[in-house]
């Protein structure tokens, strides 16, 4: 595996390349500064893995909204809950 480190001011400049490089299976570290590294890897859906408890949360959301106990959010109430902010 290819690897590239590259700076986080070249990784700003050339964000879509760098994306690309990963999608292909390089690996890319982003240096910022002299102490902090990261590494860009691309995800799949299999890789999010949930706890048991937002599972839990998103099941009882799902039975909320099939028993009809939700709001529609509109732009109506986008402005009653956000004012000027939206």
């Amino acid at each position: 595996m290819e690897i590239l480190e590259v700076t986080s001011r070249q990784f700003r400049e050339k964000q879509r390349s760098f994306f690309e490089m990963a999608d292909t299976g390089k690996r890319i570290i982003i240096k910022r500064g002299r102490k902090a590294s990261y590494v860009l890897t691309p995800i799949q859906e299999k890789d999010i893995i949930l706890s048991p408890e937002a599972l839990n949360r998103i099941d009882q959301a799902a039975e909320q909204i099939n028993r009809g106990e939700f709001v529609k959010y509109t732009p109506e109430l986008a402005q009653q809950l956000f004012g000027n902010y939206v």
